[in-house]
């Protein structure tokens, strides 16, 4: 599914990624921090002096680690194994792809490497090509990989838009943002956020509700900007923003291409500073296909979070856990398993006090 960023106008401790509202996307996968998670403490420039190995084996004086990588993958494991073998941080093979004429950015290599997503598209395949150059690696090694399916664990289940929208779409939505004149930071809190999601008898996202306690920390607060990412292949011109308890939909823009929508909820009077406000708000969807996972991201800590996924009669999941990750390139850890309820099919998380980073849940499907 995908991720939320800061859904108000600047509530501290809004969240930050998927089907849902974003928040400062400067915040949230700074293609530097990757790099530096990433990389080697020391640069290794492959050169061409030592060759490519011969196809299906490792040159003789690889790690044993990387040639049984090569040999039984998965592909990212195969992957991150040799771009530590080579001591090459993710900029320097940035780098060496544009010396092949491929744009590849930083977060898109993390992603691959963290089996977050997978090399699909004709011009990713070229760059995988190579990497196998690049990393000296012997040919097509990486590129069979890719052609065998593997059993996904919660770190290679496939992105959600949440993930993607944070990074790719960040500047799209900072257009958007800037059309209605949101500041970084709209002068509210977050003390509470009870969000419900809906998942339909196609497997799709229906809609989700939120009921919304805010502290504003300056005086004339008056409105809250909700942010909404939907799954890959919505249509955000047909989602509807619904106001339903204390506040009313003020404007609304989207962007089709990026899926992203954003929408004001204004106030009925201004707070001041230290006045709270209790408000409620939902998107109708539906327009996306298969949802297999929920995930909010927080720019700060503080404040509870709960989340509870309703699925229809019709489409019910064999398993469902929840996730948490420190950033959107970073490794999913704090997995736990999740009861589907027998009479109301939903699952639930409760959160009394967020971290900064990311938490969802996600299932899967028959």
């Amino acid at each position: 599914m995908r991720y939320d960023a800061r859904l108000a106008q600047g509530a501290r401790s809004n969240d930050v990624a998927r089907t849902n509202e974003a928040g400062r996307p400067s915040e949230v996968a700074r293609p530097s921090e990757v790099a530096r998670a990433h990389g080697a403490a020391r640069a290794y420039e492959s050169g061409g002096a030592r060759g490519r190995p011969e196809a299906g084996r490792a040159a003789d004086n690889d790690p044993a680690e990387l040639t049984a990588a090569l040999r039984t993958g998965p592909f990212h494991i195969a992957l991150r194994t040799a771009i530590a073998a080579r001591r090459l941080p993710l900029q320097r093979v940035r780098h060496h792809l544009a010396q092949y004429g491929i744009t590849v950015g930083v977060t898109s290599l993390s992603y691959w490497q963290q089996g977050a997503r997978r090399p699909q598209r004709a011009e990713s395949l070229r760059a995988v090509r190579a990497l196998e150059e690049i990393l000296q690696l012997p040919e097509e090694s990486l590129l069979r990989l890719l052609d065998h399916p593997f059993e996904r664990s919660d770190a290679e289940r496939p992105s959600a838009r949440s993930y993607r929208s944070l990074v790719e779409a960040s500047d799209v939505l900072r257009g958007l943002l800037a059309e209605l004149g949101s500041p970084v930071d709209g002068g509210l809190h977050t003390i509470g956020h009870h969000e419900r999601v809906r998942i339909g008898a196609r497997r799709e996202l229906l809609g989700r509700e939120s009921q919304h306690a805010v502290r504003a920390h300056q005086d004339g607060v008056d409105r809250y900007v909700a942010i909404y990412y939907g799954d890959p292949g919505c249509a955000p011109e047909r989602i509807r923003v619904r106001a339903l308890e204390n506040c009313r939909t003020g404007r609304v823009r989207w962007h089709a291409g990026a899926g992203v929508l954003v929408a004001e909820l204004l106030f009925d009077a201004r707070l001041r500073a230290g006045e709270t406000h209790l408000f409620g708000y939902g998107f109708e969807d539906g327009t996306a296909g298969t949802a297999t996972e929920y995930v909010r991201g927080f720019t700060y800590a503080g404040g509870q979070y709960a989340l509870q996924i309703r699925f229809d009669a019709d489409a019910l999941p064999v398993r469902c856990h929840r996730f948490a990750q420190q950033s959107a390139a970073a490794p999913r850890g704090g997995r736990q398993e999740l009861t589907l309820s027998g009479s109301h099919r939903s699952v639930h998380l409760v959160e009394p006090q967020v971290r900064a980073g990311l938490l969802g849940i996600a299932w899967d499907w028959q």
